[in-house]
């Protein structure tokens, strides 16, 4: 019998998706055994916006939490999210960092990265994915997914096609608002099936309560894998659930394998961890599992919606609501229809709402808007309009190469600069992506292995009160 894997997604994405990305290492634990008895094709637990919230909010080492999860989970392949050139930060970093950090990610127990530009632009994932094949990890490429005039059906299969001759081991279609219809992803995992010889993995979620329709769709129409997460944290903003999945599926050609027992168990642990995030604030059950169908016609993510809400909302404008989600797809056009997932959802959701505030179109320009239009986050999808560009940048110079063929060697660089926190190869690389953050985390780390209190660092002399 064919069997459809199953990559769940609860210690990464599931929690990122409902509970802002809180789950601790220490809720983790306790469900490992059971976790590397199931037999998934993966487990995705580590990347995304896991590495920011360890350091930010959780005070975790994120390195030592992948070793940690690669010691307690020795018979499952782990999993990663990489935003290509700009790995796990908002960015595009020089290729010496790229490539380490790669190379780090895999000594320390990742398996499979999955690796995603958000414009599509293939160059920006080439470092990445070379580094991937070259230290032994498994090339994952995700395609995002998005619908405009010039992504077609044709274009994600030509897309695919490429992806496919950079070097590949598995494309993923990565839908991250929920936009591939049931009978779209039928359709286009037929032609993927049919062009390529790559398995292929789907990614969606459930905001718009489309998801496991979509899902299930692709199983027939071929799909080797799909994304879904345990019922504790599923459906809604996260994926569909693990246990409809493997039951749909049961008994059938596309059976999974899976024990629906031992997958009801595990549910049952990550309810009362997701409890325990509802109780903290993180995570509203009543937003995060609410059906959403203004995605598909907005076509904003949910995390994207929350933002434009929140800017709204701190100008006291949220009567203007309904304008900026109009405003959202024209400057998506007038940006060359960028997918809207990090960062392009955040720079054109943020250039909508001031569009709307300031009464006149591109009257205030972000910096990170300028930047997309100069081409320094890589090769737009569709031709810009260049009265806007002309508005936003004036002459500037337009980049049509690799924006990562601008940034010479950065390793030595934050190698010097952290060389008083230093502690761990990996350390130079959480500096690296984010700063202030690591820093901040470092002398924590610091002052908890002499046993003082953080608060007492004297910051300028690097000094604890004896």
């Amino acid at each position: 019998m064919a069997k459809v894997g199953i990559t769940d997604t609860i210690l990464r994405d599931a929690h990122q998706s409902q509970a802002a990305t809180r789950m601790r290492f220490s809720q983790m634990e306790p469900a490992f055994e059971k976790l590397d008895k199931v037999g998934y094709f993966s487990l995705e637990c580590w990347g995304g916006a896991t590495f920011d919230s360890c350091l930010r909010f959780l005070n975790e080492d994120p390195w030592e939490r992948l070793r940690k999860l690669r010691k307690g989970l020795p018979n499952t392949k782990l999993q990663m999210l990489l935003r290509g050139q700009n790995l796990l930060g908002y960015k595009h970093y020089a290729d010496d960092v790229v490539d380490f950090f790669v190379k780090k990610t895999v000594e320390n127990g990742c398996d499979i990265i999955r690796c995603f530009d958000a414009l599509n632009d293939l160059r920006n994932m080439e470092t990445a994915v070379k580094a991937t094949k070259k230290y032994g990890g498994t090339a994952e490429v995700a395609m995002s997914y998005t619908i405009s005039p010039v992504h077609t059906e044709d274009y994600f299969v030509k897309l695919a096609a490429d992806i496919a001759k950079m070097g590949a081991d598995i494309i993923c279609i990565k839908d991250m608002a929920n936009l591939l219809l049931p009978y779209k992803a039928y359709s286009l995992i037929k032609r993927l099936k049919a062009e390529t010889n790559l398995p292929i993995v789907l990614h969606t979620h459930d905001t718009t309560g489309t998801g496991a329709m979509t899902l299930l769709k692709a199983v027939e129409a071929g799909v080797d894998v799909i994304d879904t997460a345990l019922s504790a944290l599923g459906n809604g903003t996260s994926q569909p659930t693990t246990e409809s999945m493997v039951a749909t599926l049961q008994g059938t050609e596309y059976d999974t394998g899976l024990d629906l027992k031992l997958l009801s168990e595990l549910a049952g642990y990550f309810r009362g961890v997701a409890d325990e995030l509802t109780k903290e604030g993180w995570r509203d059950p009543a937003r995060v599992l609410a059906t959403d169908a203004n995605t598909l016609i907005y076509q904003v993510p949910g995390g994207m919606l929350s933002n434009l809400i929140g800017q709204l909302k701190q100008a006291n404008a949220m009567d203007k609501y309904y304008d900026v989600l109009a405003e959202v797809p024209r400057v998506r056009k007038d940006f060359g229809y960028p997918p809207l997932v990090t960062p392009t959802s955040q720079i054109v959701g943020t250039q909508a709402v001031m569009n709307v505030l300031a009464g006149e179109r591109y009257k205030m320009v972000t910096k990170e808007s300028k930047a997309l239009l100069r081409g320094e986050y890589g090769r737009l999808p569709a031709p810009v309009n260049e009265e806007v560009r002309k508005k936003c940048i004036g002459d500037d110079k337009v980049i049509t190469h690799r924006p990562a063929d601008d940034i010479p060697p950065e390793l030595d660089k934050y190698r010097e600069e952290i060389r008083d926190y230093y502690q761990q190869e990996e350390d130079v690389l959480s500096y690296a992506l984010f700063p202030q953050v690591a820093i901040k985390y470092f002398q924590y780390r610091q002052a908890k292995q002499l046993g003082v209190d953080s608060t007492m660092l004297n910051k300028e002399e690097k000094t604890m009160p004896v």
